[in-house]
């Protein structure tokens, strides 16, 4: 059908458009100027894309015929038909007109340089993860670990400064975070102390261990965020290395403002928003979900195999230390079984087998601490990031959300009631109340619009960062292979050795030694 497009079949309009927008060199028109058109309509960004997916040619240019194709298309999909090329097959009518403005306006859209919208985030995780990091280590104390007050040392390369905080220092800049980013992925605080029941399967030492590793998460977390990294209120916690940090967290809050005050997209956020942006909200929400139940499942399984090689390392260890043991005991071989017996002589072969054991539980102990850095930590990192994406979900909801929809009954409930003091008239005073009280709140409810469209457009934003980390998975795979290849390479080097040694030590007078393996 394409082809059969030409200029006596078009509305006059079209080659006004074609000639706003064609380049000065052919008759072709960029793909980029195209898309400048697309974004001038009320249509939404899937049927954007499929009208460009329709005209593009895949070399950056359209031709004139395709460009009256797709200004059909645009025309058709602006009366509510989908954009198909079906639709302009056997088409009679002269074709409609697109609602694109005069075509003069659109002469600029060639002068335009490319510009990507502020909703859009162009990081790649590389970038993300280069921005910093950060290590938060336990201070040891001269009187042991066990202290009421546990302090870090907060490690920022990207700063090059260490600083020192106290598990009250991170509460306050948490809760400031929170207060000043509300609409976005702000990652949970571990407990300050341990749940009820907790220290029943661990230790009082791995529970403010396994707390000093959430901490790093949820810096790092924080420090490599595109908009918290570039925050005065991060900046402060990551440098201000003076006595009374919560004092100076709190006046940069307070001087700073929550996000939607200082963000200079705050309220032309709707302007940005595609218009699917609530089944696009939808569609990422549920994803997320089952990535992180997936994920979590992933994490359980490795942490028993951690868990399992630290178990492994503790078992080699013993069985060395059993075998020194019978080695070393120098009890005397009766007579009557030392001749028929060699066994004064293997108990000390036996007590030299227990360095390779020793060594086996090393290795072990060794590939238990990678599964735990390297992919444990890893999925713990990830999952936090995750877990914060659906809290801010509900809090989208349950919050401004919720308050724009109590806010909009609220003002029914005041029309209704202007309404019955026109039919039923009252004193003057009591009407001028309520028209005062109705302009009040169609301000609030105003304000509260402009809140919702801003939080939709750092969910948004949240969505795409999810999605930005999402290929960390394959570095953890990657880490987990490696740490098993290196493990077992490792392991079955000593257990060769020791193989060798067996064969040595226990091989009787001709040569032979016993079998070194089932059959």
């Amino acid at each position: 059908m394409a082809a059969d497009i030409n200029e006596g079949s078009v509305p006059l309009y079209y080659r006004e458009v074609h000639q706003a927008i064609c380049s000065r060199t052919d008759e072709r028109v960029p793909i980029s100027v195209f898309q400048r058109v697309l974004s001038r309509t009320s249509l939404s960004v899937t049927v954007q894309n499929q009208i460009a997916e329709h005209v593009n040619s895949g070399d950056g240019f359209i031709s004139k015929v395709s460009l009256y194709k797709g200004l059909a298309l645009i025309a058709l999909a602006q009366q509510g038909k989908p954009p198909s090329p079906k639709l302009l097959e056997n088409f009679i009518q002269e074709f409609p007109k697109p609602q694109l403005g005069e075509p003069k306006e659109l002469q600029s859209l060639k002068m335009q340089t490319v510009q990507e919208s502020p909703l859009i985030l162009s990081l790649t995780l590389g970038e993300l993860l280069k921005k910093d990091t950060i290590k938060v280590q336990l201070i040891p104390e001269k009187k042991g670990l066990f202290l009421k007050h546990v302090e870090y040392q907060v490690t920022s390369e990207r700063f090059t400064v260490s600083v020192y905080r106290r598990y009250s220092d991170f509460d306050v800049f948490h809760e400031l975070l929170l207060q000043r980013y509300a609409y976005r992925v702000v990652p949970e605080l571990p407990p300050k102390r341990a749940l009820k029941g907790v220290l029943t399967s661990m230790s009082e030492r791995e529970f403010i261990e396994g707390r000093r590793r959430a901490l790093d998460r949820f810096l790092n977390l924080v420090a490599r965020h595109p908009v918290f990294s570039e925050d005065e209120l991060v900046k402060t916690f990551l440098t201000f290395s003076g006595s009374d940090v919560q004092t100076k967290l709190r006046d940069a809050c307070k001087k700073l403002g929550d996000e939607f005050m200082t963000c200079k997209y705050a309220t032309q956020a709707k302007d940005y928003l595609p218009a699917d942006i609530q089944s696009q909200f939808s569609s990422s929400r549920e994803l997320i979900k089952n990535i992180h139940s997936s994920l979590q499942k992933l994490r359980d399984r490795a942490e028993r195999m951690a868990e399992r090689s630290r178990e492994n390392a503790t078992d080699l260890l013993m069985f060395g230390k059993e075998l020194s043991s019978l080695g070393s005991d120098e009890s005397p071989v009766p007579i009557l079984a030392s001749c028929k017996s060699p066994w004064a002589t293997l108990r000390r072969s036996v007590k030299g087998l227990s360095v390779e054991f020793s060594l086996l539980s090393e290795k072990a102990a060794q590939q238990g601490r990678r599964e735990e850095d390297y992919v444990v930590e890893k999925l713990n990192l990830f999952l936090d990031l995750l877990q914060s994406y659906r809290d801010l979900c509900e809090r989208h909801e349950k919050g401004v959300l919720h308050e724009h929809h109590r806010a909009l009954q609220k003002y029914g409930v005041m029309k209704r009631q202007m309404l019955s003091a026109t039919v039923q008239p009252k004193e003057q005073v009591s009407v001028e109340q309520l028209e005062s009280r109705i302009v009040q709140q169609e301000n609030a409810i105003q304000a509260m619009e402009l809140r919702n469209y801003f939080s939709l457009f750092c969910l948004h934003q949240e969505s795409q960062l999810i999605f930005t980390y999402l290929p960390i998975t394959s570095h953890i795979l990657g880490a987990f292979v490696n740490s098993q290849v290196l493990g077992h390479k490792e392991m079955g080097e000593v257990w060769q050795d020791l193989h060798s040694k067996l064969k040595s030590l226990f091989g009787d007078g001709n040569g032979q030694s016993p079998p070194l393996s089932p059959k």
